[in-house]
């Protein structure tokens, strides 16, 4: 017997002050819903509540995961001029004999096309979300190639409780209380997928640390750099911020970046993982947003635009040598030459934070660190997926090559090691026919799977560096996922880092 429940979903996820969205809702016998809207932040500020919202009990359809639930809406929520950009937290409950069933939906309200409210731009990860979201079907994960972003999300990427186990990352050191990451998540019924995205895990500590430290953020969508790539105008905000597991970008969204990038803007990934595959946003709704997110991944010849002119838009990795466009041309860095640390069989028993080359450099000006210190293993903020570059060492100090597409000015100021899974060290082996993950990116950065390609791959590092395009731009790269966690877990070092690169940068 199916749990009664209610959930809901808001179309579309991103709306200036002064529009609209509308909540689409199923609630198990038609029970009206409570629904309580409050942009999250430092502190938890209510806009709007309603005891009673009229809602379907609606089906979720078998082909949810990869064509949308299609339920109506059930009320129309009129943002207000004067709400705040940011992340908007949409509480649903029902009663049912006499307990409470909670779900929640999420919107933002982004700022207004050429009229920041604040200096920095924080842009969620939002297609990550959309691509682990396994509601009513497959994601990117289990065999999906299509996710549509009219559904809701699965439990535990909107809202986690409190618990050992919660991150995906072993922490250091290790908590004896912590059975397992994943009996965590089957005790709280979440998603198996639910610890790899979401808002709780990277963003929502990020934003509550700026907000508690006076640093004001305004926030978009990863969808609103394709929709709205005014928003990072020449002359408009001095940084950009990515933040935690930000691993799906479209080609308009790196078009955007870079052209900001190029333009003279500050970008600062405090982010791992990043723009590892590309994806197409598509089906296009009446009010503009995509509806759909693409993804063939490892089945790429399946892509419609594989052997065509199109190639360049392959939904495969960045750095695939078909496509030819590198995440390093943009971030720095890049997950194909780095890996995981503190997760399952690769890097075990690692420090969980950077060991520090040059210390002389302005981030860490305020710190205690000095050359071989090790910065933030008491919070690991190395941790789950790491991206690095390929280098080498010139007189005890490492220096990239730039082999990979990293720009030839790429500072690496501190690195950790990180490795890939293999077949005999992922979580879920590979079929006898499949790449483990190592042998599939040596083969898309290389062509090739032969023993010399693979090893080029198999000792990768986490590298926290910089480097300043021509026109001045300075991009700041941690190469891990778990930067915010330090700042959740006020380690000094981390905390004073991060203030250097938002009054240097985001000013």
């Amino acid at each position: 017997m199916a749990r009664e429940t209610v959930t809901g979903y808001c179309w579309p996820q991103s709306a200036e002050p002064g529009g609209r969205v509308e909540l689409h809702l199923s609630s198990s016998g038609d029970r009206p819903v409570r629904v309580e809207i409050a942009r999250v932040g430092l502190v938890r500020t209510v806009v709007f509540s309603d005891d009673a919202v009229a809602a379907g009990d609606h089906p979720t359809p078998n082909n949810a995961s990869a064509e949308g639930c299609d339920w109506p809406a059930a009320m129309t929520i009129d943002i207000g001029d004067d709400w705040r950009s940011g992340y908007y937290e949409v509480t649903l409950e029902i009663d049912v004999g006499g307990k409470t069933r909670r779900d929640y939906a999420f919107f933002v309200v982004r700022p207004k096309v050429g009229a920041p409210s604040a200096p920095r731009l924080l842009v969620l990860a939002t297609n990550t979300w959309h691509a682990y979201n396994d509601l009513g079907g497959t994601n990117l994960y289990t065999g999906g190639t299509t996710v549509s972003l009219q559904r809701p999300m699965s439990p535990g990427y909107l809202y986690k409780p409190p618990g050992a186990g919660r991150r995906v990352t072993t922490t250091n050191p290790p908590d004896p209380q912590m059975a397992s990451h994943v009996g965590y998540l089957r005790l709280n019924h979440l998603s198996p997928y639910a610890g790899s995205a979401g808002w709780p895990d990277w963003e929502l500590p990020f934003v509550q640390w700026c907000e508690r430290e006076g640093y004001d953020l305004d926030v978009a969508t990863n969808a609103d750099l394709e929709d709205h790539p005014g928003l990072l105008r020449p002359g408009g905000y001095s940084l950009m911020l990515s933040v935690g597991h930000d691993e799906y970008w479209s080609g308009p969204m790196r078009d955007t970046v870079e052209g900001f990038i190029a333009g003279g803007g500050n970008v600062a990934f405090f982010s791992g993982n990043t723009s590892f595959w590309q994806v197409r946003m598509e089906d296009h709704t009446p009010q503009g947003p995509a509806a759909s997110m693409v993804g063939y991944k490892g089945r790429f010849k399946d892509d419609p635009v594989y052997e065509t002119d199109r190639l360049g838009e392959l939904t495969s990795m960045w750095s695939d040598h078909l496509i030819g466009r590198p995440e390093n041309l943009m971030t720095g860095v890049s997950f194909a030459r780095g890996g995981y640390h503190r997760i399952g069989k690769r890097v075990t028993n690692g420090l969980g934070g950077y060991t520090i080359h040059r210390a002389d450099h302005w981030l860490f000006d305020g710190t205690d660190l000095d050359y071989g210190d090790v910065l933030g293993a008491a919070a690991t903020v190395v941790g789950y997926e790491c991206d690095g570059c390929a280098f080498t060492y010139r007189d005890g100090l490492p220096y990239p090559t730039g082999e990979d597409g990293t720009p030839d000015n790429f500072v690496i100021l501190a690195t950790a090691p990180a490795a890939h899974f293999t077949r005999t060290t992922s979580a879920r082996p590979p079929k006898p026919h499949e790449p483990a993950e190592n042998e599939f990116i040596a083969g898309r950065l290389f062509g090739t799977r032969d023993p010399a390609a693979i090893e080029r791959v198999e000792h990768g590092h986490a590298v926290l560096g910089t480097y300043t395009s021509p026109a001045g731009g300075v991009v700041i790269t941690s190469g891990s996922t778990d930067w915010a966690h330090g700042l959740a877990e006020r380690e000094p070092n981390v905390e004073q880092i991060t203030r250097n690169v938002l009054d240097r940068l985001g000013s």
